[in-house]
């Protein structure tokens, strides 16, 4: 039997790494966003933007289970949202540990591998090779027996990642983890996420303010401000007209060599950090 049977034959659509429908986030009485429908497949790097106190970081909490939908829904590989689901990877914000922290790089990663378990981590034969094995993919397998209050703030959120990725998740979200790096190590840390996502097919939701670092790598961003959204590529969301519309007020995306600026950004959103002028 020959036709459309055997052409499609292997190519049976995948499950989507994560399906938003219908989503409705409240603060209080304030209403973040809502209707919210996003469908992420396996593989994808989604950007997500706009000032702060817009619900970038309220979305991620709800797809880790620890924020509630005011209405509608989230999946996750096709299951429903729950806490500590290891299918997902969290990647926090670098926020420096203290200098006479005792623990190593190496025991900071295994509470990635162990953390998971009931009761006190034990170590399980395998951990400590697992263990070298993230060390090694981060690029922290020099400095592993360093204490971690010691490192550079671009090492210990090496690390970060390396926790992150201890279960393999189909699902990598990213809460700012370039904030406080300087360039060559925002470089680094996006170079190592963007390689787990080349290869091993997971999907990364990654929450910025600026867009510069990672525009090359983005499939699509989901801008939030306002209480609106717009989703689309890069090419489709970073224009003047959209985020004019997305404020209700001017807005202008400027090219500066191979940067975006985006200028005229209000600042009447509660915790707002943005100047009136800076990048998107």
């Amino acid at each position: 039997m020959s036709g459309a049977a055997d052409t499609n034959a292997g190519t049976a659509p995948r499950t989507p790494v994560l399906e938003v429908r219908g989503a409705a986030l409240q603060r209080g009485d304030r209403e973040l966003w809502s209707g919210l429908d996003l469908t992420v497949e396996p593989g994808e790097f989604l950007a997500v933007l706009g000032p702060s106190g817009s619900g970038k970081t309220t979305l991620l909490r709800s797809i880790l289970g620890l924020q509630p939908l005011s209405s509608g829904e989230i999946r996750v590989a096709g299951g429903a949202v729950r806490k500590g689901n290891r299918r997902i990877g969290y990647v926090p914000q670098q926020r420096s540990l203290a200098p006479d922290t005792s623990m190593r790089a190496r025991d900071l990663v295994a509470l990635g591998v162990q953390g998971s378990r009931f009761g006190f981590p034990v170590p399980h034969r395998g951990d400590r090779a697992k263990v070298d094995r993230l060390l090694e993919s981060v690029g922290a397998a020099h400095f592993a027996d360093r204490r971690v209050g010691l490192l550079s703030g671009g090492e210990q959120q090496r690390l970060r990642v390396g926790q992150a990725l201890a279960d393999e998740p189909v699902l990598l979200l990213c809460d700012e983890p370039l904030s406080n790096l300087d360039l060559a190590n925002q470089v680094a840390v996006t170079d190592i996420i963007d390689r787990q996502r080349r290869e091993r097919d997971a999907a990364v939701l990654f929450v910025t303010h600026d867009i510069n670092p990672i525009l090359g790598r983005v499939d699509r961003i989901l801008y939030i401000a306002g209480g609106r959204f717009a989703l689309g590529t890069p090419e489709e969301v970073l224009q003047t007209r959209v985020l004019t519309e997305l404020y209700g007020t001017p807005v202008f995306v400027l090219r500066a060599g191979d940067r975006l600026v985006v200028v005229g950004v209000p600042d009447a959103e509660p915790h707002h950090d943005h100047d009136h002028e800076g990048a998107a």
